[in-house]
């Protein structure tokens, strides 16, 4: 998938792919100063936490360095159904932006087309799963206080100005869930300045960091977070556990009873399967499955209802795993894997690209019936017919459609 935004953002931070990714505190501005509107802006985060059944904590809001009580932004009504209905009081949530208020929004591509393709592209670049939070501050409010998060990110201010304090790490890689607690932050900062509309900022896990506006005065600050929640040596354990059921050493009752001699055999019986598991399923392993099981993204299943599908996309949050021979065409993606005849292969690259795909333009260019296949992956759930909305979330994010004989 060619998404401007994988490109921009790899270009504006001095990356040729997502290796340097938590390696190291990373800054630069994006060179196309219409991008950052193309995201988001003020008034469209806005009009989504008006339009949509938000709850708490996916939507927070915060004044005078404390999180404020969801009543004091949220209103209950009760239909004459008798049915309990929450949404957002604009009017108090205005009272607060005019006030200076930081409001927080996770998971905004759970909503918004643009950032659910934008978030898809990212995952299929990383290989990791990636979500979106949005954060708008007004006036001269106060943001977080000094804190570390457990996964990387990439923030990139979309308009308005914010002064951020970063600074390194006191406990290496940190989790949510530790062995130790990770309380006290570094006396000394990486990076003290401001961020202005196009600038992108990498914070690798476990940096401590802080973002404010309280020397900025009147005025106001919208950034996005995009979370890249990498995974880690305890994650491959957690995954042996479900692959070590399907030996009986394991399935075993342990033997609290037995002899010292019975306990010991057992013990060693263990430690050597334990350490065959290791080499059998290693990380290399656990990484693959992952991206070969995850299910694909939600989508909307019109299953013809309203007409043969004209066009599709790939909805899979990983890349899906294609291989040939002079026979097959394989597809593996979303736990499952599809066999074609191997004539199918261009066809299947276009329709699989990530990027919409016009069904009629794929027979023409591929010289095969194309629609049938698209059924296929469209009834398997690796794509999704798309629509007008779900084709809004790709305007003028990609690049020009290119033929699959083009180099």
């Amino acid at each position: 998938m060619h998404h401007q935004l994988v490109e921009a953002l790899e270009t504006a931070l001095g990356w040729t792919g997502p290796a340097p990714m938590g390696r190291e505190f990373a800054r630069g501005h994006l060179a196309d100063p219409g991008l950052p509107a193309r995201l988001m802006s003020p008034t469209r985060l806005l009009d989504t936490v008006m339009r949509r059944g938000l709850s708490h904590p996916q939507f927070r809001a915060f004044q005078n360095g404390r999180e404020l009580h969801p009543g004091e932004y949220f209103t209950d009504i009760v239909t004459r159904r008798g049915q309990g209905i929450r949404f957002t009081n604009m009017t108090r949530l205005s009272a607060l932006m005019q006030e200076g208020a930081t409001l927080v929004l996770d998971e905004l591509d759970f909503f918004d087309p643009s950032l659910e393709v934008a978030c898809r592209a990212l995952q299929w670049w990383s290989r990791e799963l990636v979500q979106v939070n949005a954060y708008l501050t007004t006036q001269d409010a106060a943001g977080f206080a000094l804190h570390w998060d457990d996964h990387d990110v990439v923030i990139v201010q979309v308009a308005g100005e914010k002064s951020w304090d970063v600074r390194g790490t006191s406990r290496p890689v940190p989790m949510y869930r530790d062995a130790a607690p990770n309380n006290t932050p570094p006396e000394t900062s990486i990076w003290q300045g401001t961020l202005r509309a196009g600038d992108v900022m990498h914070i690798p896990r476990g940096h401590w960091h802080q973002a404010t506006r309280t020397d900025q005065g009147d005025g106001f600050s919208l950034h996005l977070t995009f979370g890249f929640v990498k995974r880690t040596g305890v994650n491959w354990l957690t995954w042996l556990t479900d692959q070590c059921r399907r030996d009986e050493v394991f399935r075993a009752d342990l033997d609290r009873w037995g002899s010292p001699g019975d306990q010991q055999l057992q013990e060693g019986n263990l430690a050597a399967a334990l350490s065959k598991l290791g080499e059998d399923f290693p990380p290399s392993a656990f990484l693959a499955a992952r991206e070969r099981e995850r299910p694909a993204a939600r989508h909307v299943q019109t299953v013809g209802l309203f007409g043969a599908a004209t066009g599709l996309v790939c909805v899979t949050d990983f890349a899906p795993l294609i291989e040939t021979d002079d026979e097959q065409v394989r597809i593996t993606a979303s736990g499952k894997t599809i066999t074609l005849h191997a004539k199918a292969e261009p066809a299947v690259r276009l329709m699989l690209s990530g990027e919409p795909a016009d069904i009629e333009k794929v027979s023409i260019e591929t010289g095969i019936d194309s629609q049938e296949l698209a059924d296929i992956l469209i009834r398997e759930g690796l794509c999704a017919e798309l629509t007008d909305e779900l084709s809004s979330g790709f305007t003028g994010w990609l690049r020009p459609a290119r033929s699959s004989n083009t180099p």
